[in-house]
């Protein structure tokens, strides 16, 4: 295998993971009031609230707000459907440097911006809205990670571009 072919299989197989996390990110949005409910459950039945008692009381409290919401308020909820639609929207953008990585490049970078984004965020939109510390870390999280496999495909795509010539791909639909 040549180094463009391994580095445009390489640059793929991380563009896959991340558009697959992306997706089960987003997807996981849609269902979030029973999601919760059976989430709740598991917890409950490992006993978790014994050895965290403040993560189940926060999981208890954004149950609550979700049934609350779910009750007498639903079109909340229609605002998270919207943040699973924006996910999905985003993954379907990554086909572009999955077919042609040299000039989509861009798409990455706004991935990695987006990635960076997050921790602003959680860090002044988390006690805006009383979202504990420590949840708002987990939500740092995602970026944190998130920006790792763009990254790989950023310098993968680099190496990429330095060998000449390049042309685009030809991908058998």
């Amino acid at each position: 295998m040549s180094d463009r072919a391994a580095l445009l299989k390489g640059i793929r197989v991380w563009l896959v993971f991340f558009v697959v996390c992306l997706v089960l990110s987003g997807v996981t949005a849609f269902p979030l009031v029973s999601e919760l409910r059976w989430i709740e459950g598991v917890l409950r039945s490992l006993s978790v609230g014994e050895f965290l008692p403040g993560f189940m009381q926060w999981i208890e409290r954004v149950r609550d707000g979700l049934d609350a919401a779910d009750a007498e308020y639903p079109f909340l909820l229609y605002g998270t459907d919207w943040l699973a639609f924006a996910h999905l929207v985003i993954a379907v953008a990554f086909y572009g440097p999955y077919r042609d990585p040299v000039r989509n490049i861009w798409v990455v970078e706004f991935g990695m911006i987006a990635c960076a984004g997050i921790v602003p965020l959680a860090l002044v939109c988390g006690p805006i809205r009383g979202i504990p510390f420590w949840w708002s870390v987990i939500d740092m999280a995602f970026g944190v990670f998130g920006v790792i496999p763009l990254y790989v495909v950023r310098k993968k795509i680099k190496r990429l571009e330095a060998l000449s010539p390049y042309r685009a791909p030809a991908l058998a639909v």
